[in-house]
């Protein structure tokens, strides 16, 4: 359950400095209120992290990045400032923010307070929801400028995750082999097998409590 998940806000938006040095900043995330995924970002979610310098990405594209940041949690969120690229990426990207067609924020995040599939499994309906949309704990892996209005969809990060995790979804349902019904296969080849397995298993009931599913 590790997988990169997506967040913004529509009333956060990115601040391209008036000078020619490049330079932006902006509230990344904002803590207490509720996404239109319905989850919440609680007070420093990000304090296992947030070290050094992160990529600014266009659109949360890895072959994209317009600049570079440095994050701050304060009370009400994250505060990043940073300079943009003096590349033709980096040039639009700031020239998009400043027209306001692309001037809004998206965090890419991996939440790191979730317990493994089997421990969510066994909670009760009420205790797994409060787990599932109250984000306490999570490492930011970037932060990327994203055109206007396109913050927040309801259903993306669904449709995001279903793509990602592909194939699993095909047999979600399929029991994993045991070692000892694999006598004489190749035992990696098992174990990976399993580990395959718990993820459909983990990524469903995930999807299941988020998704209404």
């Amino acid at each position: 359950m590790t997988e990169i998940e997506f967040r913004a806000a529509v009333d956060i938006d990115l601040r391209a400095a008036d000078a020619d040095d490049g330079t932006f900043e902006g509230l990344a995330c904002r803590y207490g209120v509720v996404d239109s995924y319905g989850t919440t970002f609680h007070q420093r979610v990000f304090r296992k992290g947030l070290k050094g310098q992160y990529a600014m990405l266009f659109m949360h594209s890895p072959m994209q990045p317009v600049g570079t940041f440095t994050a701050e949690e304060r009370d009400d969120g994250l505060y990043i400032t940073g300079r943009y690229d003096d590349t033709a990426a980096g040039r639009d990207a700031r020239t998009m923010a400043r027209s306001g067609s692309a001037p809004e924020l998206s965090v890419g995040f991996v939440r790191t307070d979730l317990p493994d599939w089997d421990k969510l499994a066994e909670m009760d309906d009420d205790k797994r929801r409060d787990v599932m949309e109250n984000i306490r704990s999570a490492r930011l892996v970037e932060v990327s400028q994203i055109t206007a209005r396109m913050a927040a969809v309801p259903g993306s990060k669904l449709k995001t995750v279903r793509h990602a995790l592909g194939a699993l979804y095909e047999d979600i349902d399929a029991p994993a082999p045991t070692l000892d019904e694999q006598v004489g296969a190749d035992r990696d080849r098992v174990v990976e097998e399993q580990r395959r397995a718990r993820q459909r298993r983990a990524a469903a009931l995930r999807l299941a409590v988020i998704g209404g599913t």
